[in-house]
């Protein structure tokens, strides 16, 4: 029995929403990033030479740059969360709509989207906490 074009359509228009979910989540993603890459000159130390006999600490940078990392990822998480929960929810009613229908679940995930789900972004995918958000196989 071959799936009706109504579900196919409603098939098409779920995958369509969760392919403009996805791009706002990465969006975000390149936001932080160029945030980020802007702010490396700033977080490099003024000097890198011996100051009274102290070495500089090369850890230093990799801590201011974690730091404001987790500062500009803590303004946007609440959105972060919000577009990962209804991606999940996506998820699930596609598949539940593919069961239903009798869709292969290859027209379901495949649909141009990213392949390996909402998880594969970084830096958004792990909460501060380190937590991770979603759990794809």
């Amino acid at each position: 029995m071959s799936p009706s074009p109504e579900a196919q359509a409603l098939l098409h228009r779920m995958q369509e929403a969760r392919r403009q979910i996805q791009r706002q989540l990465d969006l975000i993603d390149r936001q932080i990033t160029r945030r980020m890459t802007a702010l490396i000159p700033q977080l490099k130390p003024k000097r890198t030479c011996y100051r009274r006999g102290k070495a500089p600490d090369p850890g230093a940078f990799l801590e201011r740059y974690r730091a404001h990392l987790a500062a500009l990822t803590a303004e946007r998480q609440p959105e972060i969360d919000a577009l990962s929960r209804k991606l999940v929810r996506q998820d699930a009613a596609i598949a539940a709509l593919c069961h239903l229908h009798g869709l292969s679940s290859g027209e379901a995930v495949g649909g141009g989207g990213n392949p390996l789900g909402p998880c594969n972004r970084t830096g958004l995918a792990i909460r501060l906490d380190g937590h991770r958000e979603c759990d794809h196989g």
